[in-house]
């Protein structure tokens, strides 16, 4: 306990699945934890939910103008944060040759526009030695069919940490990638699936996963505070995959 006491951390995604449970677990450790999340209700209502030492606040990360408004309320609230876990992403199941501009567009735009400009944006309130946390996928150097442009943006994460490192060493800050594997959320059900499709699905990847069951949301979120905590200072530029060796074997 106490792992993150009087630290500052920012989550976006935060109203639900992964960045909910991070939040959660981030809060339990001492953090004073901003959600983020674009549903202004949802987030109110999650923070509110879960009670002390989470703070709501809309904003959209495909928005500029909603991480600058973002990045003045930590200023002129928190004044700096320890932690970054840039966690927001949509997902979307589409055949190569059906995949629409504006489907692509949507897609990119927030996985990968969206968490290069909150990283951005956020670096002058990024204190020196701090951590981010961008949540990548096993998508991203697995295939899977009707996957591609998500799959794509994952492995762009990946990237990401690896240059982001590099561009931050002068300042200490630490940037790593998370990435998740099957792990039941309602993103599932968001990206395009019925529920009963959503449900086949996990039942389906159970016996591909040898730890023999899907992963939770809780799941990542001790990885994340892992990577958010002092127990990893040693620890920058990697990809730490949790997916109970789906993937893997």
């Amino acid at each position: 306990m106490n792992r993150l006491n009087g630290r500052i951390a920012v989550v976006t995604g935060a109203a639900s699945g992964i960045g909910l449970a991070t939040s959660q677990l981030f809060a339990a450790e001492g953090a004073t934890v901003l959600m983020v999340d674009r549903s202004e209700g949802d987030v109110r209502r999650a923070a509110k939910e879960l009670g002390y030492g989470l703070h709501p606040f809309a904003a959209d990360i495909t928005r500029i103008g909603d991480l600058a408004a973002l990045h003045d309320h930590i200023a002129e609230t928190y004044e700096r944060i320890d932690i970054l876990f840039a966690n927001a992403g949509v997902a979307a199941f589409s055949p190569l040759a059906e995949v629409s501009e504006e489907a692509f567009d949507r897609i990119v735009g927030t996985n990968l526009r969206g968490t290069y400009f909150t990283v951005q944006t956020l670096l002058p309130v990024l204190r020196d030695g701090a951590s981010v946390i961008l949540t990548s996928s096993v998508a991203g150097y697995k295939g899977a069919p009707a996957f591609s442009v998500y799959s794509a943006t994952k492995a762009a994460i990946r990237s990401l940490a690896r240059t982001f490192t590099i561009d931050l060493q002068e300042r200490r800050i630490r940037v790593n990638a998370l990435a998740p594997g099957i792990i039941e959320t309602p993103i599932g059900s968001h990206s395009g699936l019925s529920r009963q499709e959503n449900d086949a699905f996990y039942a389906r990847m159970v016996p591909l996963t040898p730890a023999g069951r899907n992963g939770k949301a809780e799941d990542i979120a001790h990885a994340a505070l892992y990577l958010g905590s002092d127990d990893s200072a040693f620890v920058t530029g990697t990809e730490m995959t949790v997916d109970g060796g789906f993937a893997q074997i």
